[in-house]
């Protein structure tokens, strides 16, 4: 009961909590860093690594966050030598330090003594060994958790090394829904709906009779509907549990940050390393996570960053997850509080990428490239997920290459710091409609996920060098007339409001690429009874009511070079049917010819472009371009494998970034640019080409 009241305190009564901003967000220099672990050493070489990083420019550390076992050995009894002995060394030797809170992997005698504190979940119990298998709501583990925070603070906070804090590490809800959670969730329902009537209704849940008349009745709900063993056979109810468990992060990061915030001093930060879904490498939108409302309790956002390497870089992830943690806090530069040095063996970079890799980051806005971690372990499942050194400690061509870009980091100085971005374009994404297109997909079996929609759009961007914002529902209406286009990919679940918002956009001069399934449902996902695209029919110009599975379709267009029309479209097809909108693409198929595949529809000021099939890459790289020209986007000369990217620095000087993601020389156009190189201090006319080598980056600097 005591479980279910504090829970119930937290979510239904405590406002969501805001960041109290630093003033001194303004940096003179990149944080360059490093994870240090003094616990996992095999012998003493702290001064040894503090003079190697030293030598590395290395100028900050992140230490604390995965040792809460070392920290507390048994209950209440506490240990912080090893903190006590690197926030001393660092400090010595002039390098910051970030100190984590250690509450993402409990000790052993946690799960021992308080075994209710690990997550139920469909599954069943979890079982102790994991990291992130604990119930992050449990009133057992939130009173260890902040007795074990509190002790830790107030041995360390007053250290002259400390120059922020992260709040646990990479959090997610870990699928916690055991019997409290349920009865929290309930709690949550009556609050939205008021009356079982009304739920029953948006729901749907007559269906099946799975109509509920008692709120005591109302059954246990764990993951999707497609998820073994199935505890509900309604996207409706799976997808509210969902939203629910994301509100427990928002909530439990809140509560962390307000207990650092206690004894955080001025000028220092609270920060929190958010991660992307994950497919061996970060991928797209967090499934688990409200990145946006999590970030608010944050003064800086944080993201996790890890990618393809070698021959298989392109640095679409980089920037992805640059411009998602940079719009997390309106456009405010955020830290890359881990990505890969050597990593995985296939990660291990060609020499030159760490390179091309630190200043990506740094381009979309970054001001802390900070590598996971040092030195590789020796011991347990992330061996092979090899830092900065390899289990010898010896210097390595990694290490070297990092030894030169933090050199040149230090050189450079504020010139690349708290760089300032402004773009034309922004994605609109969806936690809501995520959840709800994972639930249905493109039918019954089907494994595409919304990230396979909304990845090919924004790399299509990417390789276009048409550089990024993300926006979603809840700053939509105050965001939306910052961009000349917003493209909306698989928006399946939408309320009124915000259709109508989008619906305004255009109305007063917008433009925005939608595809497939747009509006279908609405917020609670009960698909709307209106003709199809919900609520928009007079923007986008069309109707349909029906949809099919591609099978030998492709496009048939003008404005797309026949050599690329013709590739196969996949997953799914809508019929459209053109009322007062421009057809730009019909289907190239025996049956479905005479249907609107693509069109374009002028609606008051702006454009409504609506994507009624997943087109191929080539196919979208090629309907991108055209409707940001139409948009009046600036175009680059200049695609994929070289990447552009622009920014403003402290001096209000223009920063043109340009990389080659390739392992052959490039040929770049820079016309009408003239500025100084900042890596190797030679002046640019304006001439062009310039020729970059593989894996090669130049940053002009172009002053006022």
């Amino acid at each position: 009961m005591l479980n279910r009241i504090l829970l119930l305190a937290c979510l239904l009564v405590i406002p969501a909590a805001q960041a109290d901003v630093p003033e001194t967000l303004k940096q003179d220099a990149i944080w360059y860093g490093v994870a240090y672990y003094d616990e996992y050493m095999p012998y003493d070489r702290l001064d040894k690594d503090i003079a190697m990083m030293k030598a590395a420019g290395i100028n900050m550390v992140r230490i604390g966050e995965s040792t809460w076992g070392t920290m507390e050995p048994r209950e209440g009894e506490f240990d912080f030598s090893h903190l006590d002995r690197v926030l001393d060394a660092m400090h010595k030797a002039g390098i910051s330090v970030i100190i984590g809170t250690p509450t993402y992997a409990i000790p052993a005698w946690m799960a021992k003594q308080y075994p209710d504190v690990l997550a139920t979940t469909a599954a069943g119990k979890n079982k102790y060994g994991a990291r992130q298998n604990m119930d992050i709501t449990h009133s057992d583990f939130r009173r260890l958790a902040e007795r074990m925070i509190r002790a830790m603070l107030t041995h360390v906070s007053d250290h002259p090394a400390i120059i922020g804090y992260q709040v646990d590490n990479e959090t997610k809800h870990y699928k916690t829904s055991g019997k409290h959670v349920q009865a929290v969730f309930v709690e949550h329902l009556k609050q939205e709906f008021g009356t079982l009537e009304a739920m029953n209704d948006a729901f749907g849940l007559n269906y099946w009779s799975n109509r509920v008349n008692s709120w005591d009745e109302f059954p246990e709900v764990h993951e999707s509907v497609y998820t073994a063993p199935v505890t509900s056979i309604n996207g409706s109810v799976t997808a509210a549990f969902a939203a629910f468990q994301r509100s427990l992060v928002t909530e439990y990061l809140a509560w962390q940050a307000g207990i650092v915030n206690e004894f955080k001093k001025p000028g220092q930060f609270v920060t929190q390393n958010f991660d992307l879904d994950w497919r061996g490498y970060s991928y797209g939108i967090q499934s688990s996570v409200d990145h946006f409302e999590a970030a608010a309790a944050m003064d800086i956002a944080g993201v996790d960053i890890y990618h393809p390497g070698q021959h298989q870089l392109t640095g679409n992830e980089i920037a992805l997850g640059g411009d998602l943690a940079r719009s997390m806090k309106d456009g405010q530069n955020y830290f890359v509080i881990e990505t890969q040095a050597q990593g995985f063996p296939q990660w291990t970079p060609y020499p030159g990428q760490l390179t091309l890799q630190a200043f990506s980051h740094i381009a979309s806005g970054a001001n802390m490239v900070a590598y996971w971690h040092w030195a590789s372990t020796h011991n347990a499942i992330e061996t092979y997920w090899k830092g900065l050194l390899s289990q010898d400690y010896a210097e390595n061509a990694t290490y070297n290459e990092a030894r030169t870009v933090g050199n040149t980091l230090a050189k450079l100085g504020d010139k690349i710091t708290s760089l300032n971005k402004q773009n034309e374009v922004a994605i609109l994404f969806s936690n809501e409609a995520l959840t709800a297109f994972n639930e249905f997909s493109f039918g019954w079996g089907a494994p595409q996920k919304y990230n396979d929609v909304l990845r090919p759009f924004y790399d299509s961007l990417y390789r276009a060098n048409i550089e990024t914002d993300f926006i979603d529902p809840s700053n939509f209406a105050d965001k939306a007339a910052n961009y000349k286009m917003i493209v909306i990919p698989a928006l399946y679940s939408a309320s009124d409001t915000l259709l109508e918002a989008i619906s305004d956009y255009v109305k007063n001069g917008g433009h925005i690429v939608a595809t497939f399934k747009h509006g279908f449902t609405d917020e609670n996902v009960k698909v709307r009874a209106s003709v199809q695209p919900g609520n928009m029919t007079d923007i986008f110009g069309i109707r349909y009511s029906q949809f099919v599975h591609p099978e030998r379709a492709s496009l048939n267009t003008a404005i797309i070079p026949e050599s690329i029309a013709v590739e196969p479209l996949k997953w799914w097809m809508e019929l459209i049917t053109a009322d007062t909108a421009d057809v730009l693409a019909t289907y190239e198929h025996p049956v479905w010819g005479d249907y609107a595949a693509v069109t374009r529809n002028q609606a008051g000021k702006g454009t409504a472009t609506y994507i009624a099939t997943m087109p191929s890459d080539n196919q979208i790289d090629a309907l991108l371009r055209q409707a940001a020209n139409d948009a009046g986007v600036i175009l680059s000369d200049n695609q994929f494998p070289v990447i552009e990217k622009k920014a403003v620095n402290q001096a209000g000087n223009t920063l043109h970034f340009v990389f080659n993601y390739s392992e052959n020389e490039s040929e770049v156009k820079i016309d009408n640019l003239k500025g100084m190189d900042l890596l190797t201090g030679s002046s640019l006319s304006g001439q062009s080409p310039v020729t970059l080598p593989p894996w090669g980056v130049v940053i002009i600097e172009e002053k006022r």
